[in-house]
């Protein structure tokens, strides 16, 4: 039956060619931007180089102080001094990873300027985040202590530097008319990675206006690594109960709010978030409303050929009617026509993917930011194929199957 099916699926669509043109455009078109919003997404959110460890990690991005009296706030990222003092002496998490928010620094070389961000870290960044080493090693805790200008860079300002693979351990690197040694090179980081993105990473001591910023907001956030996943919620718990220890640091300050939340948590609180919501829910359905008008469109309008399309075959669902086909397998027909049809379209719409996030890929729009479409991103598409099919083929199905002999032969 399913055989019989296919062939006349493939008949149909050889045979009304303006139609399935139109319709394989839609499905094609829609799902190569599904596909490749889904491969964002998924860059964005699953665990991956360096930052390896998200299943058992906690993020914080923000401190909050208010002062409730005069009505007015202070939010943003911690001090290395907080950070060290309430956070780092934490007993639950196995390391801690302290690490500034990068900021572009000016070099040049060979009469032309290189912009080169630097990010400043503790020595436990290097144990959270799974760097790559392509040469040398990160700079220990000693040296951070004693403030020497050492550095850790990456392999792209490697090249751009000393020239494309050219060793640069212990070679001298001079940005912002400050010199560093080169200690290690490092597999380079995409931009996208906010705890790990820098070009050039340095001990947070060699930073005079961090080393004396003894209040509470600076521009650090941490990563907190668990031993295991089950140790996370004891470390939020251990983390919320020493924020809760925090004295004010001014008295007009009454209240004090902060998190560690999960990686893509600690993005939706910041974002939209309140004290009692952490946004997770409020994007779920931002996300739902813009895949449900995304996916609404042209699903109406596959809905309006397909009822075209069935009423030109007017004669041969009468035929088939007047010999003995029941609604049901008319129904079933012509939902497995359309499946077909929008499967066909889902392949199209693979290969334009790849096509596409080739070229996004070539064309580095972001640092180092190269997009894939792994099994998760073509299972997902496959469903998504599936769900285009199902709901743009059922109602004129069912509106066909409905259709009287006597109307059926009269408008043929």
């Amino acid at each position: 039956m399913l055989r019989n099916y296919l062939k006349i699926a493939i008949a149909v669509l050889k045979r009304r060619k303006f139609f399935t043109f139109i319709s394989l455009f839609g499905i094609s078109f829609s799902l190569t931007i599904l596909m490749v919003l889904t491969s964002v997404m998924d860059h964005l959110v699953s665990p991956s180089y360096p930052d390896v460890h998200r299943d058992r990690s906690l993020y914080s991005m923000t401190l909050k102080l208010t002062d409730p009296k005069e009505q007015g706030q202070r939010t943003g990222p911690f001090s290395y001094h907080f950070l060290h003092t309430y956070v780092e002496s934490m007993k639950t998490p196995e390391a801690v990873a302290i690490s500034s928010i990068f900021s572009p620094s000016n070099t040049y070389v060979n009469n032309q300027k290189l912009v080169i961000d630097i990010k400043y870290t503790n020595a436990g960044f290097w144990k959270v985040l799974q760097f790559e080493f392509l040469e040398g090693k990160p700079y220990t805790q000693a040296q951070i202590d004693a403030g020497e200008r050492v550095a850790v860079i990456t392999e792209s300002t490697r090249d751009k530097y000393f020239g494309k693979g050219i060793p640069a351990v212990g070679k001298m690197l001079e940005t912002d008319n400050v010199q560093y040694r080169v200690a290690g090179v490092v597999k380079s980081v995409p931009i996208t990675q906010i705890f790990a993105y820098g070009d050039m990473f340095l001990p947070w001591t060699v930073s005079a206006q961090h080393a004396a910023n003894k209040g509470y907001n600076g521009l650090f956030i941490p990563i907190l690594l668990a031993p295991s996943r089950a140790d996370v919620p004891a470390m939020q718990t251990e983390y919320q109960h020493q924020m809760s220890k925090v004295p004010m640091p001014l008295e007009n300050f009454t209240e004090m709010e902060s998190f560690a939340k999960p990686y893509l948590t600690s993005f939706t609180r910041m974002m939209l978030g309140n004290h009692d919501t952490d946004g997770t829910s409020t994007l779920m359905i931002y996300i739902g409303a813009f895949l449900l008008f995304f996916l609404l469109l042209p699903t109406l309008n596959l809905v309006n050929l397909n009822l075209s399309r069935i009423l030109e075959r007017a004669s041969e669902i009468g035929v088939r009617k007047a010999f003995g086909a029941s609604s049901g397998t008319l129904v079933v027909q012509f939902v497995v026509e359309n499946v077909i049809l929008t499967l066909i379209g889902g392949l199209i719409g693979v290969l334009l993917s790849f096509i596409v996030i080739a070229i996004l890929n070539k064309a580095e729009l972001l640092n180092h930011v190269q997009l894939t479409l792994n099994y998760k991103v073509l299972g997902v598409s496959l469903l998504i194929c599936l769900f285009f099919g199902c709901m743009s083929g059922v109602y004129p199905a069912w509106r066909m199957s409905r259709m009287q002999i006597a109307t059926a032969l009269k408008n043929a």
